[in-house]
């Protein structure tokens, strides 16, 4: 049976036979495997995808799993590839485009430019208080 990360049974589920060789998954979510001693690939079912209204609607729950909420609204389930749903990519980690520590530098760098900038203004206002003070 295909799994995901965390061991949960994907949904639809789709069982493997024994001694599969070879697993594909096509950018379409067809699932073919070839088993030892035969030559031509098993197609063994589909994944689907899907997509909600408001994804900033799903409640978080964990593990990287979602939970349908009033607020999503109800999960439109689809083909990948079809309706504008995204396609699937065997081994391939999804690219957010971010480097990490890049932004991690960019981020300190933006934290000691403001501490810089309210010392300035701390030190106006003292200088402020001290002209009016001595007036």
């Amino acid at each position: 049976m295909l799994t995901n990360a965390q061991g949960l049974p994907l949904v639809p589920q789709i069982e493997l036979p024994e001694n599969v060789k070879d697993l594909q998954i096509g950018k379409d979510g067809t699932i073919t495997a070839t088993v030892a001693g035969e030559t031509d690939p098993v197609e063994l079912g589909q994944l689907t995808l899907v997509n909600f209204v408001n994804p900033a609607g799903l409640e978080a729950i964990g593990g990287n799993l979602y939970r349908e909420t009033a607020a999503s609204g109800e999960a439109v389930e689809g083909v990948p590839g079809e309706d504008a749903l995204g396609q699937l990519e065997q081994g391939s980690l999804e690219g957010s485009n971010v480097q990490v520590v890049e932004e991690m530098v960019d981020m300190i760098t933006v934290q000691r430019a403001y501490e810089m900038n309210a010392k300035m203004v701390s030190a106006a206002d003292d200088m402020l208080k001290f002209v009016t003070q001595s007036m």
